[in-house]
């Protein structure tokens, strides 16, 4: 459900939080996260947004796999054949995919089961031990409940109010090069609906919707890095607070809107 919108932040402060170490499955993500604004010199304000990364949330929640476990489907070998992949890799992506949209040597375009539309599912090796055997990392099963998880353990432990945007790098169809979009959001406005107010010159909006939360992901990954930065967490500062039930599964465009199928 989208809102009829907050006021605009007067201005906005992003932190790159540098001290998050290394994570590992099973870890406190909370705890670290904490740990890393305090590292800053940091405290945490009402209102204040957690950018995290997919990666560290899919580590945390036990999501990395070694491709010698994996067993490929007759249909994972003939599109690995087609596309010139592992076929154990294809097979974890038609594992996490409900239709292949595009395939060539080389690419598989997919829309994921949580409604998303990409390259493999999602799912990467690159930034992840593989621990003399080829591993691949899937995203979280349910990256809004992670982002609620995350609120929730954070609120209990410092009585503040926070949002959480979990980001995933994204292609998007005539544009070139990854952008950060949000794949799992709470406690923030995702869209922005302008719907059925006016602009400067009393026209009717009849389209205008924003999606602030790919939007601040977008910014805090420019902070974060792709490669080798690791920085995988942004505090982000002075977006008005906004109760809100939203979350990133309002964000893909449903099917029957889809004009690019």
């Amino acid at each position: 459900m989208a809102s009829k919108g907050a006021a605009p932040a007067a201005a906005l402060q992003m932190w790159p939080l540098t001290k998050v170490p290394m994570v590992e499955p099973g870890d406190d993500l909370a705890g670290l996260l904490l740990s890393a604004v305090n590292h800053e010199s940091l405290s945490l304000q009402a209102g204040d947004v957690l950018v995290c990364a997919q990666k560290i949330v899919s580590k945390a929640e036990h999501r990395q796999f070694a491709l010698a476990d994996v067993e490929p489907s007759p249909a994972a070998q003939q599109l690995a054949q087609e596309t010139e992949k592992d076929p154990r890799l294809v097979e974890l992506i038609l594992q996490e995919s409900t239709e292949v949209l595009r395939k060539k040597p080389g690419v598989i375009i997919v829309r994921h089961r949580l409604g998303l539309v990409g390259a493999n599912a999602g799912i990467d090796q690159s930034n992840i031990d593989h621990d003399g055997d080829a591993q691949a990392l899937l995203l979280p099963k349910d990256p809004d409940e992670s982002a609620s998880a995350l609120v929730a353990t954070i609120y209990a432990r410092t009585a503040t109010p926070v949002g959480v945007i979990v980001a995933d790098s994204m292609n998007r169809p005539w544009r070139m090069g990854t952008i950060g979009g949000a794949i799992g959001c709470a406690g923030v406005e995702v869209l922005e609906d302008h719907r059925g107010g006016v602009d400067l010159y009393g026209r009717e909006l009849k389209v205008t919707l924003i999606n602030r939360a790919d939007a601040l992901a977008a910014a805090a990954t420019l902070l974060m890095g792709e490669t080798t930065e690791k920085i995988p967490a942004v505090l982000v500062r002075g977006i008005a607070p906004f109760e809100t039930d939203q979350s990133a599964a309002d964000i893909p465009r449903p099917l029957e809107e889809d004009m690019f199928r």
